[in-house]
């Protein structure tokens, strides 16, 4: 089998009922009941099974949301006995990872991401702005555009998913005029995402500085077993570094492609895909080296749980 890592969805993944195969999970159903006691916010899971899709995509509810889900589905697999070697998040999901990797308290994790969300709303209500996926692009050419659009207001790179798929993000006009850029230059998609404000950018400062406070007094520990940080795409060392890189995360990209390839060279060979959505099996998907798993409805669950258990 080689070496199993957990891979944890970020936002954009959520969608309205996302929890719903997991109910036949007791391991599931009891932490997924515990949302208000974590998150603080009594309406989460209601809002997660019934909507409305607007509510849900709002980042104060949709990180907590998918926090919950995530680690409720990664009970399930602690529970069949499927352990990880390593882990990594997608933004919002390396606080899940952080979990598996026995850095952070599931309730820790919840509980602090209710608060990031807050805070990333609050900058997305001040400075409005989006994000955007740019397909059949490389870095360099988005980059350079990037930075030309950058003459109308902050816009910059977010995230470096794969080759060939790069996120951009910023204030409305500057990204506008990017995206339009991109396609006219050659861009074979360009896509607006799913979220609400301009994350991993400069207009996510006043975030970065409100959330210090509470990662600086929450409990960390030291990991248990490797988790590859978004923003240096290299293995978190301790818990000091865990709190910096949660930080600098807000404003910082993402260098998702970088840690993938890391942990492939690393030895890891199958990926399992541990919550709402199939966007990180999806950029794993070209990879002909590594088995990808995913555990986002009923029958994807029950073929992780029968090929890996």
């Amino acid at each position: 089998m080689g070496r199993i890592a957990f891979l944890f969805p970020g936002q954009a993944s959520q969608a309205v009922g996302m929890q719903a195969h997991l109910e036949d999970y007791p391991e599931a159903v009891e932490f997924l009941g515990k949302a208000y006691e974590f998150s603080g916010l009594r309406d989460l899971m209601s809002t997660v099974s019934q909507g409305p899709a607007e509510k849900l995509t709002q980042t104060n509810y949709a990180q907590p949301a998918i926090t919950m889900v995530s680690i409720a589905t990664l009970r399930i697999l602690q529970v069949a006995g499927i352990q990880p070697e390593g882990t990594a998040g997608h933004s919002l999901g390396e606080y899940s990872a952080l979990v598996a990797a026995g850095i952070l308290m599931p309730e820790t994790a919840v509980s602090l991401t209710r608060i990031r969300g807050e805070l990333m709303q609050k900058c997305a209500d001040m400075y409005p702005g989006g994000m955007q996926a740019i397909l059949g692009m490389d870095l360099d050419k988005v980059s350079a555009i990037v930075e030309k659009a950058s003459s109308k207001g902050p816009v910059g790179v977010a995230n470096m998913n794969s080759t060939g798929q790069v996120v951009i993000s910023g204030a409305k006009a500057p990204l506008e005029y990017a995206g339009k850029l991109c396609a006219d230059q050659g861009a074979r998609r360009v896509i607006p995402l799913k979220v609400s404000g301009a994350w991993h950018s400069p207009l996510m400062e006043d975030a970065a500085r409100g959330l210090e406070g509470p990662v600086r007094e929450a409990a960390f520990f030291d990991p248990g077993i490797p988790v590859v940080a978004n923003v240096t795409a290299n293995y978190i060392t301790g818990v000091e570094e865990s709190r910096e890189l949660l930080i600098r995360q807000v404003t910082s990209p993402v260098l998702w492609a970088d840690s993938m390839k890391l942990m492939i060279e690393n030895g890891f060979n199958t990926f399992v895909e541990v919550g709402p959505g199939r966007v990180l099996q999806g950029l794993l998907a070209r990879n002909r080296d590594v088995k990808v798993y995913g555990t986002h409805d009923a029958d994807a669950l029950k073929k992780t749980l029968d090929e890996l258990s």
